[in-house]
């Protein structure tokens, strides 16, 4: 085979550390501050690779959280690199780059510039190996979902790579690559590289905020932890401990129902007794009927001593249909006054610092990396008059990539105190007959 020189000179921590390292491990997470060059660098891995491919029809992906900055950010590096290859295509319409075949009859090597909000593009296919960059905007059930059955056919790698945004799916993927011995993980930061000159460092120190200088340089995890309400430590200990429903035998049982709103939003119901979250159902694309037979089986399965819905726009559909078929949910709405109004600026503060008690207490959860996103993903602020204000669920959506549907079901379960009592009159009724089953809707 002849050489073929790529006009690639990478740094010294990749050339001695992270390219040997991609090498030897099929997945890898790096944690990179600001202009380390990890986009040129994973890049350049992902072109080696391809060239060195000898089977047919190798296809290699660079995911980023868009379409439009996946191209931005990666596609004039691919075609750049890729220049001096003899015999390459580029397709600028579908953003991919073909290097010549091996094999007779069969395409070369394709690597991909792909957005997140696009997944469509992945599904399908398989993938020889595939770059995640700023992991922490991409919606996490993309790798479980498509990425990683995708890579299974040829054994295919993966590199995910970022900055710190708090302590998200990044974060968790960061602390899973950390403990095991078959992943690959590093942290560089800005006052560490030596890619960044030290008086630039010190600008850049006295013009960004500290959050920002920890986060982006100090590849900081904890940087905005201080506004956050329930910190991914608290989160991550509650999904380890271990409860069963005999530990909380007798308590009250209570439902929180998070109604789709629209679009990707999801119904969530989540079932609390006492400290344990015992049950978790999502649902996509259901109707106002469907909804309401999904919380009217979980209503018979699990009798509840209480269900709280949350009021705004489908939730109230749902609501309506249950209690004319002799249910009688608690109707919530996220931006009525709190219980204790001096203290938070509507229920909706009130409910999550309600559930940051509750984790604090001894709550359990299942070890879920979409709801341990969600639940450490809301920030706070104080208004003018000192009370505690929540960001809102649009801005956490924006940089999460999906909506907060699990959090919410969750906290809505502390809406009001509930006692262990109207299970059973529920059960009584249901026996008398003036409930109707979920099947006779």
């Amino acid at each position: 085979m002849s050489t073929i020189v790529i006009p690639y000179t990478p740094r010294p921590l990749w050339r001695d550390t992270i390219h040997p390292a991609l090498a030897r491990c099929r997945f890898a997470v790096l944690v990179c501050h600001r202009r380390f060059g990890k986009t040129v660098g994973t890049v350049n891995e992902m072109l080696k690779k391809a060239i060195l491919n000898e089977r047919k029809a190798p296809v290699y992906a660079y995911v980023a959280p868009y379409r439009n900055q996946a191209k931005r950010v990666a596609w004039e590096y691919l075609k750049y690199y890729t220049n001096p290859i003899p015999g390459r295509t580029v397709n600028e319409s579908e953003l991919f780059v073909e290097l010549p075949t091996r094999h007779k009859g069969s395409p070369g090597a394709r690597l991909y510039i792909i957005g997140a909000d696009h997944p469509d593009a992945l599904r399908g296919i398989y993938l020889d190996g595939v770059i995640l960059d700023e992991y922490a905007n991409i919606k996490p059930e993309l790798w479980g979902g498509v990425i990683r059955p995708a890579l299974a056919d040829r054994k295919g790698w993966a590199v995910f790579i970022g900055t710190p945004r708090g302590q998200n799916q990044f974060y968790e993927m960061y602390q899973h690559a950390t403990k095991s011995e078959s992943w690959y993980s590093c942290l560089y930061r800005a006052d560490e590289s030596g890619v960044l000159p030290e008086d630039e460092i010190a600008d850049m120190r006295a013009q960004m905020t500290d959050m920002e200088f920890r986060q982006e340089l100090l590849c900081d995890f904890t940087a905005s932890a201080a506004d956050v309400v329930m910190p991914i430590d608290l989160v991550t200990d509650a999904a380890a401990r271990e409860m069963g429903a005999e530990d909380v035998a007798g308590q009250p049982v209570v439902l929180g129902v998070d109604v789709a709103r629209f679009g990707d939003d999801r119904t969530a119901i989540c079932v609390r007794q006492g400290l344990l979250l015992r049950e978790m159902r999502m649902f996509s694309e259901l109707s106002t009927m469907d909804a309401a037979s999904a919380v009217m089986a979980c209503w018979m399965e699990f009798s509840p001593d209480a269900v709280f819905i949350d009021a705004g726009a489908m939730g109230a559909g749902v609501i309506d249909r249950l209690r004319q078929l002799g249910y009688s949910p608690t109707e919530v709405n996220f931006g009525a006054s709190a219980m204790d109004d001096a203290r938070y600026a509507n229920i909706r503060a009130e409910m999550y610092f309600k559930c940051r008690d509750w984790l604090k207490a001894g709550g359990t959860i299942p070890s879920d990396a979409a709801l341990k996103a969600e639940l450490s993903a809301a920030e706070y602020r104080f208004t003018g008059n000192g009370r505690i204000l929540l960001e809102g669920k649009d801005k956490i959506k924006e940089r999460m990539g999906r909506s907060p549907d699990l959090a919410d079901a969750l906290v809505l379960t502390f809406a009001h105190p509930v006692r262990a009592a109207s299970g059973s009159k529920y059960r009584q009724a249901r026996r008398m007959g003036k409930v109707q089953r979920a099947g006779s809707m």
